[in-house]
C-alpha cells in the first residue's frame, strides 16, 4: 500500500514539474512582431515562427519610405519585445529633371505620393502624360514639350505664298502673300502661326480693277482750267485786266507807272479797245 501511493505520488510530482517547465518556457518565448506605422518586419524575419527569450528581428521602412535613424532591431525579453528605434520618412523625389521647354507646377511638393503638373512653355504643347507622380523608385510619366504647328497655308486665287516646304509651319512661322500683276491685295499680307495651332488671321484675296471702277476713278478727277497769258504792252508791269476775243482774261502784277508815261499807255489801251 505504500509502496503504491509513492508511485503516485512520484508521477503527480513529475506532471507537476513538467507543467512548471512548460509555463516557464511559454512565458521566456515572445510572440511574432507586428510592424506598425511606415515600418514591416524584414522578409527573413516574417520567415519566423519561434520567437525565444533573447532573440532578434529586425524592422524596415515600408515602400515609400526611407530609414532617417536608429537600427530597426528589437529583441524579445522575459516574453516581451523592446521598442523599435528606427525613424522612418517619406521619400524625396526631388524637382524633376529639367526638358527644353518645360517646367513642373510642384505646389503638391516632392514627397512619395506627390503629383506635380508638366507646363510648356508658350508655343508647346505637352506629349505624354500631363502629370507625374513621385514613387519609391522616382518620378513616373513620360512627358515632352513639342512646338505647336499649323496646317498647310491656304492659296489664294490669283495670287500665291511663299510656303514652299513640306512640313507645317510652326508656331511663330510667317506666311507672306503677294498678288499677280494686274491684281490687288484686300486683306493682310502676312498671316502668323499662332500658339493655338490656327492662324492669326484669314488669307487675304487678290482682286482685280472693275471697269466700272476705272470709270467712276476717270470721273472723280479734276481738270485744272487753262488760261492764256498775254505779253502786256505797257512798259512795265501792269494790274489793268484785258478782254480777249476768247473771253480770256489775264491778270498780271504791276507797279504804279510813272506820270510820264501814262499818257502813251492810255493811247494804246484807246486803240486795242478800238479793235475789239
Amino acid at each position: 500500500m505504500e509502496v503504491l501511493l509513492d508511485t503516485c505520488e512520484r508521477r503527480r510530482v513529475r506532471h507537476l514539474l513538467l507543467m512548471y517547465l512548460f509555463v516557464v518556457k511559454a512565458a521566456a518565448d515572445c510572440p511574432k512582431p507586428q510592424g506598425k506605422g511606415n515600418i514591416v518586419l524584414t522578409n527573413e524575419a516574417l520567415l519566423k515562427n519561434n520567437f525565444p527569450d533573447a532573440s532578434s528581428v529586425t524592422f524596415e521602412c515600408v515602400n515609400g519610405y526611407v530609414q532617417e535613424n536608429g537600427t530597426g532591431i528589437i529583441t524579445c525579453v522575459s516574453g516581451t519585445w523592446t521598442e523599435p528605434d528606427i525613424i522612418c520618412i517619406k521619400k524625396d523625389c526631388g524637382p524633376p529633371k529639367p526638358q527644353p521647354n518645360m517646367s513642373f507646377n510642384i505646389s503638391d511638393g516632392t514627397l512619395f505620393g506627390a503629383v506635380i503638373k508638366v507646363v510648356c512653355a508658350k508655343g508647346y504643347q505637352v506629349i505624354g502624360s500631363s502629370y507625374k507622380q513621385c514613387y519609391s523608385v522616382g518620378w513616373t510619366g513620360r512627358a515632352k514639350c513639342q512646338i505647336v504647328t499649323c496646317r498647310a497655308p491656304d492659296g489664294v486665287t490669283n495670287g500665291k505664298n511663299n510656303w514652299d516646304s513640306s512640313d507645317e509651319p510652326k508656331y511663330g512661322e510667317i506666311i507672306h502673300y503677294d498678288c499677280d500683276e494686274g491684281y490687288t491685295l484686300v486683306g493682310n499680307d502676312e498671316i502668323t502661326c499662332s500658339e493655338t495651332g490656327e492662324y492669326d488671321s484669314q488669307p487675304p484675296e487678290c482682286k482685280g480693277v472693275t471697269t466700272e471702277g476705272r470709270i467712276t476713278t476717270e470721273m472723280a478727277t479734276p481738270t485744272t482750267p487753262i488760261y492764256t497769258q498775254e505779253a502786256s504792252t505797257s512798259t512795265g508791269p501792269s494790274t489793268t485786266r484785258t478782254a480777249h476775243r476768247d473771253k480770256t482774261i489775264t491778270t498780271s502784277p504791276t507797279t504804279a507807272v510813272p506820270p510820264s508815261t501814262k499818257g502813251t499807255e492810255k493811247s494804246i489801251k484807246t486803240s486795242r479797245s478800238a479793235c475789239i
